[in-house]
């Protein structure tokens, strides 16, 4: 980023090290900064606050300890206050004592004493306030200016590359809101260490809401009960990467979750679809939600009264569930983001779903797909902490699975880059009539593989894929473990 006193050529600083707000010694701030557009300006900052807050230290060290996760040493503007609040933080941080004499020692060794101002100056800090109770009024007022003065000099970047034109609008954009973002999410105050009190108090209310919800699922239900207990669900901030080669599934079985959630729980989705139009989404959950054969409901040769009822029950479900499609092609996680954060609900989002991982577009190119997707799979992640929302990303696997046979290995991930690692769950779709044994009996019957679960068991899970209404139903077995066949005339009021 370009500091705002790189801007004028009247600005420059005097002490090399210093914060790019600090100015010289001579004066409290520095001279104003030029503004492109409305000439010169003074940044934001309130001396009388900063003051305030470092004669409060000077009167009781212990106040360091509550504020110190609020400002630092570059949450001042003038750079003498910066100076004494570093001085200050160290002898804290040596367990020595805080007064006059002890930070005029300590300004005279770093050689820095006469440029603060002297001990009439420290003694005027110290005037300035009768106690410390103030502390933390003090350095909120600080925090402020200081993140205040951040977004300026975020902004006055952005316009500087965009007046130069010489990045992608793509990167400028990302770069944009990512200066942003990164001061809105440190706007707050650090971290602190939490009593484990609190914790179990979390955990109970934790328990107790999820004992309230069907099957005690702590996450977003898939709506198949074999995945669900294994998962408990989709969790929050997780990626699932849910893979397998073409033609055997993979947008039917994102929609079935999707339709499970939103139709039937209430949870809003957003489906990014980089490869079918939403039409043709729409199409598919309609079939599946009304249980209409999709090639009929396609020619509208509907023949019987039942598929119109069916028809119109299912349109009336859809239209009452939260479900949002984007079907951008070529789609970005700047795009995305951009989208879900413009997303007006009621609930915050409870699952997001993106129909490829390989077709998505990034703000800049590779030299090779592999780095491209491990780019995408890292920020898929981060999409998924950000929206405390699990992401379901599907995913192509390579053709290393129909040359060699058997299941696919979490190797066979195409153009895998860091997605392994990145992921919480990973799950395959195989399917022995398509990419197995020649003559099974087990026609339609698909094996869920879960390979990797960061946070609990691995395993399988059979469904049935009914292929006339493009939708997944659990398989029920004997006592003797052969299959019976499922009914796939399911009631539309499980989904």
């Amino acid at each position: 980023m370009i500091p705002l006193d790189q801007l004028s050529s009247s600005s420059k600083q005097k002490y090399k090290g210093r914060s790019k707000y600090g100015g010289n010694y001579e004066s409290y701030d520095r001279k104003p900064t030029e503004d492109p557009l409305r000439g010169p300006r003074i940044p934001p900052q309130d001396l009388e606050s900063e003051k305030a807050l470092l004669g409060s230290l000077l009167l009781s060290s212990d106040a360091m300890f509550d504020i110190a996760d609020v400002v630092n040493s570059q949450s001042f503007y003038a750079a003498k206050h910066q100076i004494i609040y570093e001085v200050i933080e160290d002898l804290v941080n040596r367990k020595e004592p805080v007064d006059i004499l002890t930070v005029s020692a300590a300004l005279r060794e770093r050689k820095e004493f006469d440029q603060i101002g002297g001990a009439s100056y420290l003694s005027d800090l110290l005037g300035l306030v009768g106690s410390a109770s103030n502390v933390k009024y003090y350095a909120q007022i600080v925090r402020k200016k200081e993140l205040l003065r951040k977004l300026i000099e975020a902004t006055t970047h952005i316009g500087e590359i965009a007046y130069e034109e010489t990045d992608s609008l793509e990167s400028i954009l990302e770069e944009s809101e990512k200066s942003i973002y990164e001061i809105t999410t440190k706007g707050g105050t650090s971290d602190r260490l939490i009593g484990f009190n609190e914790l179990i108090d979390e955990t109970w209310s934790r328990i107790e809401k999820m004992s309230e919800k069907e099957g005690g699922m702590r996450g977003t239900p898939s709506g198949f009960k074999d995945l669900d207990h294994k998962l408990s669900g989709f969790q929050p901030s997780d990626l699932i990467i849910l893979a397998a080669r073409p033609s055997v599934g993979k947008t039917s079985l994102a929609l079935d979750f999707a339709r499970n959630a939103a139709v039937k729980h209430g949870i809003p989705v957003a489906i990014f679809s980089l490869e079918m139009s939403k039409e043709q989404l729409v199409d598919r959950m309609l079939s599946a939600q009304s249980q209409v054969d999709s090639w009929k409901l396609r020619t509208a040769k509907l023949s019987l009264d039942e598929e119109f009822e069916r028809l119109q029950q299912g349109m009336h479900e859809l239209m009452r569930a939260p479900i949002f499609v984007d079907d951008k092609a070529a789609n970005t996680i700047l795009n995305m983001r951009s989208t879900l954060r413009r997303l007006n609900t009621d609930k915050p989002i409870g699952l997001i779903i993106v129909d490829y991982l390989q077709l998505m577009g990034t703000s800049k190119s590779y030299d090779n797909m592999v780095n491209q997707v491990t780019e995408i799979s890292r920020s898929l992640k981060a999409l998924a902490k950000e929206f405390n929302a699990p992401v379901i990303a599907l995913s192509q696997l390579s053709r290393a699975v129909e040359s060699r046979g058997g299941k696919p290995r979490l190797s066979d991930l195409r153009d895998s880059g860091s997605i392994e690692q990145d992921a919480d769950v990973v799950m395959f779709i195989h399917r022995e009539d398509k990419y197995g044994t020649e003559g099974t009996e087990r026609k339609n019957i698909v094996e869920i593989l879960i390979e990797k679960h960061r946070n609990g068991p691995t395993g399988m899970v059979e469904l049935y894929f009914d292929d006339k209404k493009t939708s997944f139903v659990s398989v029920e077995k004997s006592e003797f473990g052969d299959f019976s066949m499922p009914n796939v005339s399911v009631n539309i009021q499980d989904f």
